[in-house]
């Protein structure tokens, strides 16, 4: 009798034992990895360890084996499966030639999808982005400004599935904020988020799990709150710290 295959089409994101490197340099060995519908999930690693590699890997801008990357049931590698991912690249630049309005429309048509005024106004407005400025060109833009056009055209692009490569960067604190409140009604709305991020503060704050890639692994996989309990730490950084390297000395971190 054929044993029935098991429906994996309800979790955006599973990986099972993927290898991923460059040439004879193994980045990360047999991580196998799932995110759930609906969590904001974060993936934490100091510089180096392979989070960005990771990252275009589930994006297929990498090769990777056949089948040990599903999205929502299917293998990554299928052109019509990528289209449920929208993605935000830690080093976003848009067309300097567009203006901010004519980018995030772009973005919608590239998904047959019609971007609302009201609803890019509305966005612009949570995040400080003044309407002026949205017709203006990118090219007068601050680094600042153009995270912020970055994340409007990613979050307003119609899928459910969102990856955000380091979307604080070059944020301000009050533009922080501003962005973790977008990212909170992102996950009221039903979308699932994985992001990687440095500020282990605001994936605190945000973040339902957390997974931790260190030499070339993952090496936890569960909430904040719980690697803070198994670590006896009161911050996540610190926890992550400990974790990662059980004989330091936190005693006078700040």
């Amino acid at each position: 009798m054929q044993q029935k295959t098991e429906d994996r089409s309800d979790l955006p994101l599973e990986i099972e034992k993927l290898s991923i490197g460059y040439k004879n340099l193994l980045v990360a060995k047999d991580i196998s990895l799932s995110v759930n519908t609906g969590e904001i999930f974060g993936l934490i690693g100091l510089n180096g360890v392979g989070k960005t590699t990771l990252i275009k890997t589930i994006l297929d801008l990498r090769g990777s084996p056949q089948q040990t990357i599903l999205i929502y049931g299917q293998n990554n590698h299928n052109t019509e499966t990528r289209k449920q991912i929208s993605y935000l690249p830690e080093r976003f630049d848009a067309p300097p030639f567009l203006s901010g309005i004519e980018f995030i429309k772009l973005t919608g048509d590239f998904y047959n999808h019609k971007i609302k005024d009201e609803d890019i106004e509305r966005l612009a407005d949570m995040l400080a982005l003044k309407k002026e400025f949205l017709a203006k060109k990118v090219d007068s833009y601050s680094k600042g400004m153009r995270q912020k056009l970055g994340l409007i055209a990613t979050v307003l692009a119609p899928c459910q599935f969102l990856i955000l490569d380091e979307p604080m960067s070059g944020l301000d604190p009050m533009a922080r904020v501003r962005v973790k409140t977008l990212l909170k009604e992102i996950k009221s709305w039903g979308k699932t988020v994985f992001l990687s991020s440095h500020i282990l503060a605001d994936l605190d704050e945000l973040c339902d799990s957390v997974a931790v890639l260190d030499s070339g692994s993952i090496v936890y996989r569960g909430t904040p709150e719980n690697l803070k309990k198994e670590t006896s730490q009161k911050t996540l950084e610190h926890a992550f710290l400990k974790l990662i390297s059980p004989n330091m000395d936190l005693k006078n971190t700040a």
